[in-house]
This record gives structure tokens, sequence and C-alpha cells, in this order.
């Protein structure tokens, strides 16, 4: 196999890892103002929202290693696709990064000062920071696969570049492919949720992943038909239905009881199902792609591929030993961190009056 080939591939893993991981935690920050209410007892909402942010704090940032990790591997093994897609996606990526800083930004402060005012502007910006990434990283990838109005520049072999506007970049395809980015991560942290905390949260948390997990299926079913329509290969077909399939298999799960004991259910799968969905939604879309890596909507011969728009065979060479040494420890790091934050967090864990 190539190196152009390895590197394609694991590019599309360190997207997989990142949606995943990350797609839980934004889903999360966007349920604060839901699942963060009580009726009244203003205590007992602000203990809610600490067990909602106390459930990734320890994680979230790990998970946007991932996005740097792919935004480096991109950059190194395939300068031109990196080169191309920014300029492209200037505006959107500047207000993903705008809003990831302000969401880190939001964590750190919210629990500086003891004014409610002051958490509820904090829990706005968590709410707005995990919002715009989730919808715009599907509206960039759906303009990847949908293709983009990119042209060799008037010189001789001069690179590619992007002559659409900032309006192109939200045609019909790519805002559902956004819709849909947004309401899959909105249910993964639902679902998240149901094993993260117990209680009532627990049970509002099932609650709203069963309701939202509905109208989740439906955009993702439109979104699929609507690829296929684009480009779509046999294998990419097989993902999809099997990413519909898994999510299907989610949404009836957390609905299912498990044993004798009542009100235990099973999260985990469901949970699983969540996440499978997500890794074959964005493996199927680089399969879709392959050789691809930028279509051009104007002439398919002005196209990057993965073989025009990579580096030298030496730096894919010296990346990918780096890559095998490194990889697994930060692999192994993570998976130890999930592993001691495991438990359940309820309302009962936060005391009252502590900030």
């Amino acid at each position: 196999m190539e190196l152009t080939t390895v590197w394609f591939i694991l590019i599309a893993i360190l997207w997989t890892g990142y949606f995943v991981l990350e797609g839980f935690d934004f889903g999360v920050g966007m349920l604060l103002p839901v699942l963060g209410r009580a009726h009244g007892d203003k205590a007992l909402a602000e203990r809610r929202r600490r067990v909602l942010i106390n459930t990734i704090g320890p994680i979230w940032d790990g998970n946007e290693v991932w996005v740097i990790t792919a935004g480096g591997a991109t950059f190194a093994a395939f300068p031109e696709w990196y080169a191309t897609m920014f300029s492209a996606f200037y505006l959107p990526l500047l207000l993903i990064l705008v809003a990831l800083i302000v969401r880190g930004v939001a964590f750190e402060y919210r629990g500086t000062r003891d004014d409610p005012k002051w958490r509820r502007r904090w829990d706005a910006c968590i709410v707005i920071g995990s919002a715009v990434p989730a919808f715009l990283w599907g509206v960039a990838f759906g303009n990847i696969v949908h293709g983009l109005k990119i042209r060799p520049q008037p010189l001789p072999n001069g690179p590619l570049e992007y002559v659409g506007s900032f309006w192109d970049l939200l045609n019909p395809y790519s805002v559902l492919a956004g819709a849909t980015t947004l309401l899959l991560f909105l249910t993964h942290g639902a679902i998240f949720l149901t094993l993260k905390t117990s209680g009532d949260v627990r049970d509002h948390a099932r609650s709203v992943a069963s309701k939202v997990g509905l109208l989740a299926a439906v955009l993702a079913v439109a979104f699929f038909a609507f690829t296929f329509s684009y480009r779509a290969t046999a294998a990419s077909i097989v993902l999809s239905v099997a990413a519909v399939a898994a999510f299907a298999a989610s949404l009836l799960l957390i609905r299912v009881r498990r044993g004798q004991r009542p009100g235990t259910r099973k999260e985990g799968w469901a949970f699983a199902g969540t996440a499978a969905c997500i890794a074959l939604t964005v493996i199927s879309l680089f399969v879709a792609l392959w050789p691809n890596v930028f279509p051009s909507s104007l002439l398919p011969e002005w196209s990057l591929t993965a073989q025009n728009a990579s580096s030298t065979p030496y730096t894919l060479k010296i990346m990918t030993w780096v890559a095998v040494v490194f990889t697994p420890l930060v692999l192994l790091y993570q998976g130890w961190t999930y592993w001691v934050f495991r438990k359940r967090i309820g309302v009962e864990h936060i005391p009252d009056g502590a900030h």
C-alpha cells in the first residue's frame, strides 16, 4: 500500500476519533440549558448544571487534541489539501476556532465568581461554543463531499484556488449536513449523560435522547440519500446503511430494560451505537471521496486527489515512523483518563453554595 493511501486512511481515522469523542461533549454543552433546569429551584438548577459540566470537565480538552492532530497531519502529509481547505473555509474555520476558545474559557471561568448572572453568561458561551462547531463541521465536510468552486491559478502549474463566496458554502446539502451533525451530537451527548449521571438528570437525559434521536434519524437518512446523488460507491452505501442501523439500534436500546432492576437500561450499548453511527458516517464520506480529497464542482480534472496533493515520499516515510511510535502512547494515556473518571455523577455529589 502506498504511503499516500496510508495517510489518507490515518487522517480519516483522526477525524473519526474527533467527531466520536468531541461529538458527545459538544452535545453535553448544548444540553446545558435543557437538562440544567429545576422548576424554580435555583440552587438545584446550578447543581444540575455543574453535574453536566463535571461529566466532561476532565476530558473535553483531551478530545480536542484529535482535531489539532488531524490538522497537523493534513498539513504535513497533504499540504495542497490543507492550503485549499483553509482558503475555502477561512471564515467557517475562524468561527469554529473562536467558538472553541470561548467555550474553553467558559469552562474555566464560570465557577470563579459566586454570581448567578456571571454563570449564566458563561453558560451561554458554553452552549454557543458547542453548537457553532457542531453545525459548521458538518457544513465543512458537506462541502467537501459536494465539491467546491476550485480551479488552478492562472500560472504555469499554479496551485488551486477557491473562487466561490462564503454564501456558496451554505448550499442546501451542506446545511443539511450541518443540521445532521448538530442533532447527532445532541443525541450522542444525551446518551453519554445517561452513562455518566444518576437520578433525575439521567432520566431527563434519556428522555431527551429518545426525542431528539428520532429527528436526528430522519435527517441522517435524508443526508445519506442526498449524498448518494452526489457521489457514492458500493462500500460507502454499505457503510451508510450500517450507520443508520447502528443509530436505530441505539434508540431502541436506550428504551429497553435490562434484567429485573427497574430503571436500569443498556446505556453502554446505546452509547456504542451512536459512536458507531458517527464513526461509520465519517468513514463512509472518506470512502466516497477516494481518491479525491477536494473535488472541484467546476471541472473534475481540477479536483485535488491524494496523489497530487501529497508531500514527498521521504516526508511521508518520516511521518509514518513518528506515528507508529507516538500514536499508541497517546491512545493509552487517553484511555487511562477515561478509565479514571468513569464513575457516575449526581447532584448529591455537588455541595450547595460551592463554586
